[in-house]
This record gives structure tokens, sequence and C-alpha cells, in this order.
């Protein structure tokens, strides 16, 4: 199922998502979310006939479904900027006509909404980065980026969970630990948290 890009259709997914856990959980087994569709396992010994009436109840009840934003979580997330955790804050500065210093300054004003997880386990990807921000990924991605690297790829920011390759732009790390394995759910944040970045002066 698909939801047009904009807030009022994440909050109305993020519903439709906890009305099939309660009241679908039979026929639908497994839903796995992303910013903006949301896929649907349905149970092995459904006919496909049954498999359409069900996504056309859905499809109605997604009609009268609110987009009053629910209560959500806030993180605060210690990052420290530059240096050898931050290798490419310079790259951002200059791709955006500014300093270092400013680009602190904007990544750490804003309150980012978490759209979904994924690529792997934990990795947030969040929205509303400043547009004075926004720079395009590597044209070479790393082999390994650490867990914690805070990155930019063209208007998104984003928190790696785990160690993995990837071409977005480093510009910070933190010391929080988003992947947690031996949890329920195992990731820190989910869908519909909201993520508050915080310069640190070293990580502790």
């Amino acid at each position: 199922m698909k939801f047009v890009g904009q807030p009022e259709s994440v909050e109305k997914r993020r519903k439709l998502e906890q009305l099939i856990h309660t009241q679908f959980h039979e026929t639908i087994h497994e839903t796995v979310s992303t910013a903006y569709t949301l896929a649907l396992y349905f149970s092995p010994s459904l006919s496909y006939e049954a498999m359409c009436r069900v996504i056309g109840e859905l499809e109605q009840q997604t009609n009268f479904l609110s987009t009053t934003p629910t209560p959500s979580r806030l993180f605060e997330i210690p990052v420290l900027y530059g240096g050898e955790e931050g290798p490419d804050l310079a790259i951002v500065a200059e791709h955006n006509g500014m300093t270092e210093e400013e680009v602190i300054v904007h990544h750490t004003a804003g309150t980012y909404p978490v759209t979904m997880i994924g690529f792997v386990p934990g990795f947030p990807y969040l929205e509303g980065l400043s547009a004075k921000l926004h720079t395009p990924r590597k044209t070479t991605p790393r082999i390994s980026i650490p867990a914690g690297s805070v990155g930019i790829a063209g208007g998104q920011t984003g928190i790696y969970s785990i160690s993995t390759p990837g071409g977005w732009q480093i510009i910070g790390r933190t010391n929080r630990q988003l992947f947690l394995p031996d949890q329920d759910p195992p990731s820190l944040l989910q869908a519909g948290d909201r993520v508050k970045f915080v310069a640190v002066g070293g990580l502790k």
C-alpha cells in the first residue's frame, strides 16, 4: 500500500499499521513499513480473492483514520562533530557555502521525525533537514563506516546503527547504541519518534 509523501500520510500509515496488528493479525502476519509505503505479508493459507477482500477493507478504513499526530518520543542524541568522527563536515560546509560551525548550528537546530528504520537494522531515516545542508551522496561509497556515524545524503540525515559500507557524507559520530539485538524491538528508535542532535565536546 502506498501513501503520498506528506507528513499526514506518514501518520495515517503508522495508524493503519497499528490497526492491522490489532484487528487483522489473523490474516496479515507481518507488515514492513518504509517512509511512505507499507508491505503486507498475508497468511499463506489465504486465497487471492480473500486477500483482495482484506485489502479492500483496509483501504476503506484508511479513509477514516485520523491524521492527528499521536504522542511521540523525543531522543536527544549527543554528537561529536568533525575531526576523525566527522570527516565530511568540511565537504558539507563547502558545498553549502558556510563554515563548519554553521553546519553544526543548522544540524542541531532541527528536530527530526523518524520516518522508517532500514537499510540495516536500527538505521533511522530522519526527515526535516534544513535545505541549507542538502548535500549529495558520495560518488564512491566507503567500504566501512563506524556505528554511530551521523551522515547527510541529499535532503536526509541519519545515523549508522552498525558498521557498514555507505555513501553518506559523515559529519559526526554518537556513542548511543541504536541496534540492540538482545532487546525487543531491537532498534532504539522507531518510526514516529523524534531526534534532536546535541553537539558535545567529546564522546562520553
